[in-house]
């Protein structure tokens, strides 16, 4: 791994750019995974996700970013609260939030998404959420080796079906 100058820190309103460009590129490559599942969303629709997450004032969820020496951004992460179950439900509440990690391929392999994920669960665990999972389509292969080094592991199988089509 190469020594770079990193900063990771919460994302401010001057970085949606950045965040846009990041979510885009990153739909691009999901949409080469399954074209099926991903699309490239609308630029607009992004940039009203990001500075409405970053307006929040109550800090319900986060957008972290990772900024190398010269002030580019190269990798941001997502921590998205997720919602209790309800009560009739058999599932055990658990404070708990997904994350979304993106680095941008000249920039892996730098420990970006590394820096990135710690800094996550930090402000995670600060706000008392005890678990954080990481949605990875199975062809995603690099994203399942990245989140394993990590201690993520294999909490579950999702099965679906298409409906109309046979």
């Amino acid at each position: 791994m190469r020594e770079v100058g990193l900063t990771v820190r919460p994302a401010g309103v001057a970085d949606v750019p950045s965040l846009v460009e990041l979510r885009l590129a990153n739909a691009e490559a999901h949409l080469a995974l399954d074209p099926d599942a991903y699309r490239v969303p609308r630029r607009e629709a992004v940039v009203r996700h990001f500075t409405a997450v970053l307006a929040d004032e109550s800090g319900r969820d986060a957008v972290l970013v990772a900024e190398v020496r010269d002030g580019r951004v190269v990798g941001m992460i997502e921590v998205l609260r997720q919602f209790e179950p309800p009560e009739h439900q058999i599932l055990r509440p658990e404070p708990s939030a997904q994350v979304h990690t993106v680095v941008l391929p000249d920039a892996r392999g730098l420990g970006v998404g590394a820096a990135l994920l710690e800094a996550a669960e930090r402000w995670a665990t600060d706000r008392g959420i005890t678990y954080l999972s990481a949605g990875i389509h199975h062809r995603n292969a690099g994203a399942v080796r990245f989140y394993g080094r990590h201690g993520y592991t294999d909490a579950g199988c999702s099965l679906g079906r298409r409906l109309g089509v046979r």
